[in-house]
Formats: structure tokens, C-alpha cells, sequence
């Protein structure tokens, strides 16, 4: 772990610092919580820049917690949020299922094909997310969530924002472990 010795956690990813944060403070309701999502979807791919199999390593048993996991897992949530609720689309879940609901995680292993059929999905869902908050008339748009009930886009925006900034505490851990890469 060569890159621990740094004297501030910051100094290794801060390259990027400025691309994933450097939208403006001010602006519509829509625009500030596209950039923060935004903001939080380039932090997760930053965490996981440079690896492959890597992305597979487990944090601590039992745990089966990876990077790898984590990219599944958000290419669920954000097909689950945007395209099956709010857009009301009868689609699958990517990964997981009713019998098997921790399989984004339990499935996260270092197989090429499954490493880049993670990213493809995590890819189109948030294209299709970016897409569909765009067309949307306003952000009182909503949908039907059996576990919430009615929500809003804006609500949505907001739970997404929250789920990617846990995960990606969780990917500053996760890399940590895997090479000592340090930063925001």
C-alpha cells in the first residue's frame, strides 16, 4: 500500500477534483441536483479507475461487499428508481431477484465479462435516468413505489444523491484496501 504515506487523504484523486465539482453553487432546483447526482456518479467511477479484478475483492468477511458489488447494485437502483417507477417500464431487476436479492453483491466476482456486463448496465441505466429527468416536465412528476408509495422526481433525485453518497463512503474504503489510493 504504497500510496498510505500520503500526508493528506485528498492528494490522490484530487486530479479530478475540479471536473466532478466544479459546477456552479447557484442555478434551478433541476440543474443543482442533476450536477450533485452527477457529481456522485463520476466519484464512483474515480474509485474504481485502473482496476479489473480488483473490483471483485471483498472488504471483510462476511462481508461481500466490493467495488464490483457496488456498481451492480447502483445500476439496479438507478433502474429501479427512474425506469421502473418513475417511468413505469415493466423491466426485470438487473441483478437481483425475489429469490436471490443480494445477488448484485454475491454475483460481483472477477469474471471480464461480468466486470464489463456491470459497467454496460450501470452505463445505459444512468443514460437512460439522465435522459428521462431531462424530458420530464417538472419535478412533481411521480411514480408508484410499492415500498414509498407515491414519490416525486425531485424526491427521487434527492434518494439517489443519498444512495450514491453512502456507497461511494463505501468505495473510499473498499479502494483503500485494494491499493492504498487515497482522496475525494
Amino acid at each position: 500500500m504504497s500510496n498510505t504515506s500520503r500526508a493528506r487523504r485528498a492528494e490522490i484523486f484530487t486530479g479530478d477534483h475540479e471536473r466532478r465539482f466544479g459546477y456552479p453553487a447557484t442555478g434551478d432546483e433541476r440543474t443543482m441536483l442533476l450536477n450533485v447526482l452527477g457529481a456522485h456518479r463520476a466519484t464512483l467511477e474515480l474509485k474504481c479507475t485502473g482496476l479489473n479484478a480488483e473490483l471483485a475483492r471483498r472488504s471483510v468477511e462476511p462481508s461481500t461487499l466490493s467495488l464490483l458489488g457496488l456498481i451492480r447494485h447502483l445500476a439496479g437502483v438507478e433502474r429501479r428508481w427512474f425506469r421502473r417507477v418513475m417511468a413505469r417500464h415493466d423491466t426485470p431487476a438487473l441483478f437481483s431477484s425475489d429469490q436471490n436479492p443480494d445477488e448484485d453483491f454475491d454475483g460481483a466476482v472477477p469474471d471480464p465479462a461480468v466486470i464489463a456486463g456491470a459497467w454496460q448496465a450501470w452505463r445505459e441505466e444512468v443514460a437512460f435516468a439522465d435522459a428521462y429527468v431531462a424530458e420530464a416536465p417538472h419535478l412533481d412528476v411521480e411514480g408508484h413505489d410499492a415500498w414509498r408509495g407515491r414519490v416525486s422526481l425531485r424526491w427521487v433525485l434527492i434518494h439517489m444523491i443519498e444512495e450514491y453518497a453512502r456507497h461511494n463512503g463505501h468505495a473510499d474504503l473498499l479502494r483503500e484496501c485494494i491499493d492504498g489510493a487515497r482522496g475525494l
